[in-house]
């Protein structure tokens, strides 16, 4: 351990090092979007064991086992919490060079402590005795990790059908000072062609007591619960678009096309995307009446293993990048968002590098006078949120529009552990501007290059988003 994971961790000069322990280190945290379960919140749950809060539902760590010949048992199945730690333990030392590695060590190291020891077999049985104790103390449930990690916001994810009974909970509680907002997730109300889309929209319908017979009344219903999230503090809207939709229609092909769907009809192509890019551009007014921030995570290729899917369901580790092209098509859903001075405040994420420079250019088409970048190129996300892929979104960003902008990192996990994504983004970036300084290309201006971490790092999140804090 004695070079691995040191003070000094992805800092190699003395002014990468000032930027990170003197600006970005002791920032809050400003989570603005995840998929932590607002009940665990709400209800401040305490973890049964290492295995309960680190492995159950990590895919990242699942694809790693499965790559390592682990038995699904161990992964997803029914072998017992310790078992599945162990397999994850027997499979770590073969993570060098992945990320993981890295997150593992920063995980056990923050809240844990453990700082001396690598995860191995050899160490499994003490590691695990030495969390498990913690666990149960009470500054290490769910609401005592959020406050040991200085968490100032949480954006959860959240379906328009939701009754956000645990987010009034959660407000309720004037002794926990992190604020959680829900994020409005309609993905089930615009992805047509899935199979469950007719029974999704008779539940949609129930909840905003209104029978959906067209576009419109879904329109209407949609309307209603955006008006609900709005209520319970939400300002923030998060969308799926494995590929980018775009193709013009009137109102009555869409209802043509929404009776044809309720009707039991197979939709083509054309079809499809003429109703998602309808229902993205009527929600994008509704965001931008709101001064809502709406985000596309655009480029996944879900669900690829249909053995797989047909056993675990989604979101278990068998997505990957796709690579349509993404260019036209975003560029023409922006614009018919903004024809009418209706495009909001918009992050964009993509899933394949490939589109870095497409995204990072696309948002200079679209920024608009009296706010500071208000097209925004998200973070380094999933398959990319590490150390090259990160350095990678930031390099593109800086050079083909505004990095002292950027809202910065967030953690898109589902684990109370992954806060120190946060710590990996911040030395990563304060090693980068402590290159260029190194390499001439950025003035050794501490106090000018101080205030720009710091920003990235909270600020700009806190301000770009508007959304007051406890």
């Amino acid at each position: 351990m004695k070079h691995f994971l040191t003070k000094d961790f992805l800092l190699d000069n003395e002014i990468s090092k000032e930027l990170f322990f003197d600006y970005a280190e002791n920032q809050p945290i400003f989570d603005y979007h995840c998929h932590l379960p607002p009940q665990q919140i709400a209800e401040d749950y305490q973890f049964k064991n290492l295995y309960d809060i680190w492995l159950k539902g990590d895919h990242y760590k699942w694809r790693a086992m499965r790559t390592h010949g682990v038995e699904e048992r161990f992964c997803t199945g029914d072998a017992t919490d310790y078992d599945k730690f162990l397999a994850w333990c027997e499979t770590v030392p073969y993570t060098i060079g992945n990320p993981l590695y890295h997150w593992t060590h920063l995980e056990l190291r923050r809240p844990f402590g453990i700082t001396d020891t690598l995860l191995s077999p050899q160490t499994a049985q003490e590691i695990w005795h030495k969390c498990n104790a913690l666990l149960e103390q009470e500054n290490f449930s769910a609401k005592g990790i959020i406050t040991q990690m200085n968490v100032k916001f949480i954006g959860t994810t959240d379906d328009p059908v939701d009754n956000l009974q645990y987010h009034k909970m959660i407000a309720t509680d004037k002794q926990f000072t992190t604020k959680v907002t829900p994020s409005f997730r309609p993905d089930k109300a615009f992805n047509i062609e899935q199979e469950n889309f007719n029974s999704y929209i008779e539940k949609l319908g129930n909840v905003a007591d209104i029978e959906i017979t067209s576009f419109t009344t879904l329109c209407d219903a949609l309307t209603k619960r955006i008006d609900y999230f709005a209520m319970h503090g939400c300002k923030v809207s998060d969308h799926a678009l494995d590929t980018v939709p775009y193709a013009d229609a009137d109102e009555k092909e869409l209802n043509q096309i929404l009776d044809s769907k309720r009707s039991g009809h197979q939709l083509d192509k054309l079809q499809i995307a003429k109703f998602k890019t309808a229902v993205l551009v009527f929600l994008a007014g509704e965001y931008h009446k709101r001064n809502w921030v709406q985000q596309y995570h655009i480029g996944a290729l879900r669900n690829s293993n249909t053995f797989m899917f047909n056993q675990l369901g989604p979101d278990t580790g068998f997505d990957s990048i796709n690579d349509e092209p993404i260019a036209q098509a975003l560029a023409h859903l922006l614009d018919a968002q903004g024809k009418n001075n209706q495009l909001p405040k918009t992050i964009l994420y993509c899933l394949n590098p490939r589109d870095n420079e497409v995204i990072a250019t696309m948002l200079g088409n679209f920024q608009q006078a009296g706010i500071k970048s208000k097209m925004q190129f998200g973070s380094g996300w999933w398959f990319n949120d590490q150390k090259d892929g990160m350095i990678r979104q930031m390099t593109q960003l800086s050079q083909l529009g505004l990095l002292s902008h950027f809202v910065g990192m967030l953690t898109d996990s589902r684990s109370f552990l992954s806060y120190t994504r946060h710590e990996y983004f911040r030395r990563i970036l304060c090693q980068m501007l402590g290159h260029w300084v190194r390499d001439g290309e950025a003035p050794h201006d501490i106090k000018l290059l101080g205030q720009m971490v710091s920003d990235i790092c909270f600020n700009n999140a806190r301000n770009y988003f508007e959304i007051e804090l406890n």
